[in-house]
């Protein structure tokens, strides 16, 4: 058994972020991404003071939670809106040119997740590639983005209960939001394969939803259904662009918002099994599911209903969302009723997600010392259940900040949530970048990664530079046609945080860039146990029809 040899002989270092220092072994490293010391804090033993997660993701779920956090009211909402702001072929560009970024950070972040799986967040490859105040500052901008996307989502699903009882309103937006908080953090308190579980078909509903719609509106276009073919009548007239190629520069922000989530699985990885083949294959699923998804929507909608319709612009509730327009045309007459129903358990999934991304992103700042350790405390069955806590707390004041101005609330937590997701994709390139600049430098043998991103140094210096021009010229209509200064904020306050929270750290810790030689490139690497090779075997010899159901699903 030289594999298991190997794993016990192997030493971990213990600036993994342990608070007191010291990693006992586990005898199956497999169950546990950093090993632990276990210390009971309460009479009833409840609690451990634990600085692991356990491995209890396979790769379906890995999946499912990227396609939960990334597949929303991004894409059943606010799609026609996209449209009508960039005509149909303008915003279809948009969402390509985003998806094609979106790979190149998908495949740097799949390199290092797979080598090292730690669970929490990105962040921690920042500390550990680059410069600590990079980690600090990504990683508390990762987590407030997620915090706020909390308060959007479950302001959103009160919203969408609202459809409902339009004129009976017993129930206030703030007590169904506190219904929703309740729910979902239940799921995150029970550990992650009963969160795995649910999220799994939390986001089936919404993947179905999606297939319907496509099968529908190939059918209205064709003129199957509707009585006369529409094809791309409508991209003559009236037309294919709007607005121009400011048009389409407007909507690549937003396009960009509808695609975060997809780097969960990297946030996944630390709880994943056998991640030097789980990481890799969801990742891979992953983004080319959202890519069909999102390109496949854009352009029937963009062929089935002009981007002048009112309704388009105004998209913002099941009644005018470009999803229930397509299925009125078909002539299904409660399709506002379906969209209603679907977009419900796609804002509550969005919102498990969001709150699962948060508290592993906390748990992993604590653990790394830039949190209280407190936060970094699991249950026995590896729920973060402090971290949670504080997550949603904080997700939920914001929910009551957005009662007071709604809209305008909307407004500002969409900018800050998209702004920072570019941050933080900026940040996993830069990560990557030095991952690779100094895993050569110390003489180690490329091939010898379980999973090498494509095109490098192409992929990581194209995504750097993309989402920092896309983050600085989507405020452009703060400057032209002239100066609005609620606009800039607005498009620009995102930013402020980072920048904050870097430069505090730098001033008060006075860190530095870490020389490529003194990168730490073995705490937290993973090597496949013996459990790992035997899951791999078997794989191999599963009947073809489960292989096939395992690359649809």
């Amino acid at each position: 058994m030289q594999e298991k040899t190997e794993i016990e002989s192997y030493n971990h270092p213990q600036d993994i972020g342990s608070p007191r220092g010291g990693t006992p072994q586990y005898e199956n490293y497999s169950d546990y991404d950093v090993n632990e010391k276990n210390v009971d804090v309460s009479d009833h033993g409840a609690m451990e003071e634990q600085v692991g997660t356990k491995r209890g993701l396979s790769a379906r779920h890995i999946q499912m939670i990227s396609l939960g956090g990334a597949i929303g009211t991004g894409l059943f909402l606010n799609s026609g809106g996209n449209i009508a702001s960039a005509g149909p072929a303008g915003a279809l560009i948009a969402y390509i040119v985003i998806g094609f970024m979106v790979f190149c950070i998908m495949t740097c972040l799949g390199e290092m997740a797979t080598y090292m799986p730690i669970s929490g967040s990105f962040n921690l490859y920042a500390s550990k590639f680059v410069d600590p105040a990079l980690g600090f500052a990504l990683g508390w901008n990762y987590w407030f983005s997620w915090a706020v996307t909390i308060a959007t989502e479950l302001s959103a699903a009160a919203t969408i209960i609202d459809y409902w009882f339009q004129d009976n309103q017993v129930v206030p937006d703030a007590a169904w939001s506190a219904i929703f908080l309740v729910l979902i953090l239940g799921i995150n308190t029970f550990g992650v394969r009963v969160y795995g579980e649910l999220e799994y078909w939390f986001a089936m509903i919404k993947i179905l939803l999606v297939i319907v719609f496509l099968i529908v509106a190939l059918l209205v276009t064709t003129g199957a259904v509707g009585g006369h073919t529409i094809g791309f009548s409508y991209w003559k007239d009236p037309g294919a662009f709007n607005n121009g190629v400011l048009g389409t520069v407007g909507v690549l922000l937003s396009a960009g918002f509808s695609f975060q989530g997809t780097e969960i699985v990297g946030v996944t990885a630390g709880e994943a099994k056998n991640p030097h083949k789980s990481v890799p294959r969801a990742i891979r699923n992953v983004f080319w599911r959202i890519l069909i998804f999102f390109i496949l929507t854009m352009l029937f909608i963009g062929m089935c209903v002009p981007y002048d319709l009112p309704e388009l612009s105004t998209s913002s509730d099941a009644a005018t969302a470009s999803f229930t327009i397509i299925f009125n045309i078909a002539g299904i007459g409660v399709g506002a009723h379906i969209v209603n129903a679907v977009v419900l358990s796609s804002v509550l999934s969005a919102a498990n997600s969001s709150l699962y991304t948060c508290s592993r992103t906390l748990m992993a700042l604590a653990r790394d010392g830039k949190a209280p350790a407190l936060f970094s405390r699991t249950t026995r069955w590896g729920a973060p259940v402090f971290a949670t806590l504080a997550s949603s707390i904080i997700g939920f004041a914001c929910v009551f900040v957005s009662l007071y101005r709604p809209d305008d609330a909307f407004v500002w937590f969409l900018s800050i949530t998209a702004v920072t997701g570019f941050i933080s994709w900026t940040g996993i390139a830069a990560a990557h970048l030095r991952f690779r600049k100094a895993y050569v430098y110390q003489g180690r043998d490329l091939n010898e990664l379980p999973y090498r991103a494509l095109w490098f140094p192409f992929s990581p210096i194209f995504a750097i530079v993309l989402t920092v021009l896309i983050v600085l010229a989507q405020g452009y209509g703060a400057f032209y046609p002239e100066w609005d200064t609620t606009t800039f904020f607005i498009d620009y306050i995102g930013i402020a945080p980072f920048i904050l929270t870097y430069g505090g750290y730098k001033i008060f810790r006075r860190s530095k860039v870490i020389p490529l030689g003194e990168v730490d490139l073995d705490t937290g690497r993973y090597f496949p146990t013996a459990q790992d090779e035997i899951d791999n075997e078997n794989d191999l010899h599963r009947p073809w029809y489960k292989k096939m159901f395992s690359a649809i699903v």
